[in-house]
């Protein structure tokens, strides 16, 4: 039997459109001072799950929500089960948008609004594909499992509970990440360096800040210090001028007597890919550290300066480390916190790591280089060993099948940073839903998915689902 995806697709993308269009409305960020029985992680991914799984119910789909942790839309029958992840939880939309992050806005044919790239675009691209195999009533050996999310974007816990109550799909794949496929991730751990505060010297470090999650670099970073008079006032705020003219950021200062306020704007990026932003953070620690500060808050702002920032590979650190086919360590400083009237600060830093190294010697390249501050180390309870499913896995080689045919271009495996629910299955791997070339906006500010490649995809997922589920 030849399909016409392409075909398929067309009939149904002003559907495809309006149905995301609605489900980014829902603004989903993660609200931990709001979580209640009913709302694990907040009303917002409580509400953006509740919301795919109407889709599904509307479209005769068997549908099952799992305490509003997560859930699944389900068809087919099989000894196999299919899996198919995505996500409806964002990182928060942070500063620096052109339109409301969460009212869409569609020009030069592209969809703007936080998580239209991330996750809730591609998932429903994929979520098309599996609705018009079912439209079409086509013949399948495997049940097919869409699993929602509600919790990838911090702790994972939507997928810890899940499974508690759910068997796990057999083989699959997580439309949140590129084409032409990718089979292996590197660990991904986070370490939170904890710093005595104190104020011994002629600057005060009253209040130090950046950042919104673990995995955004801080596009933003904020810093309250207080000297003794007014003329040093003046002097910090003309040295910022001259060093925002010097470094590639912005920002702005104010005073109040002694007191100055400082605000710098880098760049924001995914963690995955720390190397492509500018972290507002490090560019103010390092400001910062050329002054007489003293006692903790000298060493907090010496161990961002000195050690921390522009090491995106570990290496000032002592923590970096290359391998062959995963390539090498990155580091994203994710979450700064100095607060005078506290007694520990609070650096986290988030590693995502090649086979080959481990947390136990990342945490001993952290004590090599960052123990003379007295710190204490933490390693978040949220940790993934490196995932990686072999090239000639029938899997793998399915959807690199899939994605040449539509394309014309070769398929060729990748290994990422950054971390997708394939890796909750031991054969499961993410594809889509971007294309090579294509420019990444995810956790960014003025987030989009361009509309051609939203269709391209939901036809690549259409077949490659049918193929591997007939």
């Amino acid at each position: 039997m030849t399909i016409d995806w392409q075909k398929e697709v067309e009939a149904r993308k002003d559907d495809l459109l309006q149905d995301l269009i609605d489900l980014l409305k829902v603004k989903s960020e993660r609200e931990d001072d709001k979580v209640t029985p009913d709302a694990p992680f907040g009303p917002g991914p409580r509400d953006a799950l509740l919301h795919m799984l109407a889709y599904g119910e509307r479209d005769g789909f068997v549908v099952k929500n799992v305490d509003n942790y997560a859930g699944h839309i389900e068809f087919g029958e099989g000894d196999e089960t299919l899996g198919i992840f995505g996500h409806m939880d964002v990182v928060p939309a942070g500063d620096g948008w052109d339109t409301n992050p969460y009212e869409p806005v569609i020009k030069d044919n592209k969809i703007y609004a936080r998580g239209s790239s991330d996750d809730k675009g591609p998932s429903m691209a994929a979520y098309y594909g599996m609705k018009i195999i079912k439209e079409l009533n086509l013949p399948l050996s495997k049940k097919i499992r869409f699993v929602v999310g509600s919790d990838e974007e911090s702790g994972w816990g939507d997928m810890d509970y899940y499974f508690e109550h759910e068997e796990k799909p057999d083989f699959g794949f997580s439309p949140d990440a590129e084409f032409p496929i990718i089979n292996g991730e590197k660990g991904n751990v986070s370490v939170a360096v904890h710093l005595p505060v104190s104020n011994e010297g002629a600057y005060v470090l009253t209040s130090f800040t950046a950042g919104l999650r673990a995995n955004m670099v801080p596009g933003t970073a904020k810093a309250v210090v207080t000297v003794a008079d007014a003329a040093k006032a003046e002097e910090l705020a003309t040295a910022f001028a001259a060093f925002l003219e010097a470094h590639p950021v912005t920002g702005s200062s104010s005073i109040d007597g002694k007191t100055v306020t400082f605000d710098l704007v880098g760049k924001g990026a995914h963690g995955a890919s720390p190397q492509i932003g500018i972290n507002a953070a490090t560019f103010l620690g390092l400001f910062l550290n050329d002054f007489a500060f003293a006692g903790g808050a000298k060493n907090f702002l010496t161990a961002v300066a000195t050690y921390i920032h522009e090491d995106v590979y570990g290496e000032k650190l002592h923590t970096a480390y290359e391998d062959e086919k995963m390539g090498k360590l990155t580091m994203n400083a994710g979450l700064f916190d100095f607060d005078a009237t506290k007694e520990q600060a609070f650096i986290n830093l988030n590693f995502r790591y090649p086979q080959g190294t481990s947390l136990e010697k990342i945490e001993a390249g952290l004590q090599e280089t960052l123990g003379q501050f007295e710190p204490t180390f933490s390693a978040e309870p949220h940790h993934m060993q490196p995932h990686y499913v072999p090239q000639d896995d029938p899997l793998v080689q399915t959807l690199l099948a899939v994605y040449e045919d539509h394309t014309g271009e070769k398929g060729f495996e990748q290994i990422i940073g950054g971390g997708t629910y394939g890796r909750l299955l031991k054969r499961g791997v993410a594809y889509g839903a971007m294309f090579p070339g294509y420019t990444d906006t995810m956790h960014q500010a003025n987030e989009f998915m361009d509309l051609d490649d939203l269709f391209r995809a939901a036809v690549i997922y259409a077949d490659a689902i049918y193929r591997l589920a007939k």
